[in-house]
């Protein structure tokens, strides 16, 4: 923990901002998400499907407008789409704790989910950008602060529901409107790639061209695709995992423990497992023990590189 400290005291303020930033971000949606699901259940009383419906839609309506959110950041800038997204969020997660008409809940399920897909790219496209050289030592650092928020938001979510799911939720629309201000005091506006682009090209690169681009890289698409499965899986944490912990008896406890569990492992281990890999691994090796840890025991390579054997027994992409 303390080599975790030194690594996030080394870098500027505007990288430790948005470490911390995401910290409050994990630390106000876990303390809601583990037990909207049960709320919905018991305390709305809508059937299994509908609740699957409306978080479906949360998860549909942030992983699908993705390439939306990357470009209005690409193109207005990296603070704007952040402060949108946080405050977004604050709508949604104060709307879930005012209402259990369903059309409603759809809305702050999609107004939710929109959220992330304005701020989630645009906070780490800046983190990459600040980082420059020292991307990967940022982000490792930046998953401890993740798993940080993941430990600590089901810690505070259980202690509030004694008063109630609206407390809960007022609550982490709070934390997400303080941040929205935070952003806008303490982060430096710095210019999308777009903007970035436009002085040297003269005129915006057409959207679509863009977009034209990313679609055709093969090896982009072969890896959006495998992701698709890490989604799938990742999701359950907040959907279906925890309604199988309270059907088994375990309680909020249990939801809770869950969490706690997932993200001790997370803060023990991100940023000596990373350093350790990035020094002995090359770049589609480490990508490859990713999927081994999902999938299965077998040697699994990425399909979209032919991989040849080095001398010091690494393997890389041709």
């Amino acid at each position: 923990m303390r080599g975790t400290l030194r690594e996030f005291r080394s870098f500027d303020r505007p990288i430790q901002l948005l470490q911390i930033n995401q910290a409050g971000i994990n630390f106000g949606f876990y303390m809601l998400m583990p037990y909207l699901a049960q709320h919905l259940a018991v305390g709305a009383g809508l059937a299994a499907w509908t609740i699957g419906l409306i978080l479906g839609l949360r998860n549909a309506s942030q992983q699908g407008m993705f390439l939306i959110g990357g470009t209005l950041a690409d193109r207005i800038g990296y603070k704007p789409m952040i402060m949108a997204g946080c405050a977004l969020r604050t709508f949604g997660f104060a709307l879930f704790g005012l209402t259990t008409s369903v059309p409603l809940l759809i809305v702050a399920a999609v107004l939710t989910g929109f959220a992330g897909a304005l701020f989630n790219l645009a906070a780490r496209a800046c983190l990459a950008v600040e980082a420059k050289e020292r991307k990967v030592a940022a982000f490792a650092v930046f998953n401890v602060f993740y798993q940080g928020g993941i430990l600590l938001g089901p810690l505070a979510g259980i202690a509030l529901l004694n008063a109630g799911f609206t407390a809960v939720c007022l609550s982490a629309a709070a934390i997400f409107a303080v941040l929205t201000v935070l952003q806008g005091l303490c982060l430096p506006r710095r210019r999308g790639m777009g903007q970035a682009r436009r002085p040297v090209l003269g005129e915006w690169r057409p959207v679509l061209g863009e977009w034209r681009q990313a679609f055709g890289d093969r090896a982009f698409l072969s890896f959006a695709a495998a992701m698709i499965a890490s989604y799938a899986l990742s999701f359950q944490m907040y959907l279906a995992l925890p309604l199988e912990v309270q059907r088994l008896g375990g309680g909020q406890a249990g939801v809770m423990a869950l969490y706690a569990v997932s993200a001790v492992l997370g803060i023990a281990g991100q940023v000596r497992l990373t350093a350790w890999c990035a020094q002995r691994w090359s770049r589609a090796r480490r990508s490859a023990a990713a999927w081994r840890s999902w999938a299965s025991p077998s040697c699994l390579r990425p399909p979209w590189h032919t991989c040849r054997r080095q001398g010091d027994g690494r393997c890389c992409p041709s």
